[in-house]
């Protein structure tokens, strides 16, 4: 594939407090990569720190974008999720994301926010063992797998699954 394989696609990244540095940073720069445009949404546009002391800045806060704008969304884990959970324009900007049926990447803690924006239900996933009943809880069938694809969320356990992660996000990118 060409290096600029998903040119023209824009992809939002969320980011808060906490997240875990390696699931932020690794698709940030894979999606670089292949040529697309990636935004890093937050809450609000003030600088957040990683579990392991990295910092990254939004380029927008939530109230500055909208699903209807992005080809895709990537949602990293750590703690992250759980900060974003309780902002209800990010709950809502998943819910839209899904219902347009775009393509929604969530690993490890990630589907925290997948299950407050209620898409689970009837789904196949992964996630890091910790949340594995809330997803189930949730109406989603767990599986221990580095990816699991079902329709357009895409889910992930750990960062050693980023490169499986990544390329499976990328297809569906590529496909959207």
């Amino acid at each position: 594939m060409s290096a600029l394989s998903l040119s023209g696609k824009r992809v939002a990244i969320l980011l808060a407090d906490g997240f875990e540095d390696l699931e932020f940073f690794y698709p940030y720069y894979r999606l670089l990569e292949e040529g697309a445009e990636v935004v890093v949404v937050g809450v609000d546009k003030k600088a957040a720190c990683g579990k392991y002391g990295y910092s990254a800045e939004p380029d927008a806060s939530i109230r500055e974008v909208t699903a209807d704008e992005f080809h895709g969304l990537v949602i990293p884990g750590g703690k992250a999720p759980e900060n974003l959970r309780i902002h209800e324009d990010i709950v809502k900007f998943v819910r839209r994301m899904h219902e347009l049926g775009k393509p929604i990447a969530a690993i490890c803690h990630g589907p925290q926010l997948l299950i407050s924006a209620g898409v689970l239900h009837g789904r196949t996933v992964t996630c890091v063992k910790k949340i594995r009943d809330d997803v189930v809880n949730a109406g989603a069938s767990y599986v221990d797998e580095p990816v699991v694809r079902d329709g357009n969320i895409i889910t992930s356990r750990v960062p050693p699954d980023l490169p499986h992660f990544c390329r499976e996000l990328i297809r569906a990118l590529r496909e959207a």
